[in-house]
């Protein structure tokens, strides 16, 4: 079958549905998105799992997962999104043994498959038929705040940005310490930007 790849294009409180989120996946030759609606659990360990600089003092659900697949000498593969039915996406999670080369398909909702595929860097898959049943085409004005998962206000931002770089290093330590991941993403956003800006 012909797979068309997707990369993930930010995750965003979702206006349709309280306490839920929407995670943007898009096929870059295309540039049709696949919207898919997460739990705020999924959305902060998807969240984590592309920020490599952020480890949490004890281990999410996905994170001892992904220590029990490396343990069990499997590598994660691929994750395929391969059919949507009444708004729910339907995925599997293809593994491999490394001693034999067997291979292991495991079905597993999309958002798990995702924030299991961001901690192995493996590549999201869809066909074509769930592009078409549930792809939009939309333009993002600012792809930088589509980015930002748990800014809900902008007013945290902008006490951030008053904080020294120093500063900001130690609350970042403090969130990560606590446990407070929503504090600890904004707090790596505005220490990227600043980066940005010296690069």
């Amino acid at each position: 079958m012909d797979y068309k790849q997707l990369i993930i294009r930010g995750i965003s409180y979702s206006q349709t549905q309280s306490g839920a989120y929407a995670l943007l996946l898009e096929h870059e030759e295309t540039h049709i998105k696949l919207p898919v609606v997460i739990g705020n659990f999924e959305a902060q360990s998807i969240s984590l799992g592309l920020e490599k600089d952020i480890h949490p003092p004890r281990p999410l659900t996905h994170d001892l997962f992904t220590k029990f697949i490396v343990s069990a000498n499997y590598e994660l593969i691929s994750v395929i999104i391969y059919q949507i039915v009444d708004g729910v996406f339907f995925s599997n999670i293809n593994f491999k043994n490394k001693n034999n080369d067997e291979e292991l398909i495991l079905d597993a909702r999309t958002s798990d498959a995702v924030a299991m595929a961001v901690r192995f860097d493996a590549p999201i898959f869809t066909t074509q038929q769930v592009l078409n049943e549930a792809g939009i085409l939309l333009e993002l004005e600012d792809v930088s705040k589509e980015e930002q998962p748990f800014s809900e206000t902008t007013q945290a931002e902008d006490n951030l940005k008053s904080v020294s770089m120093e500063e900001l290093t130690k609350l970042l330590e403090e969130a990560v310490k606590e446990e407070d991941y929503d504090t600890a993403l904004e707090i790596q956003e505005e220490i990227k930007r600043r980066k940005k800006k010296i690069d």
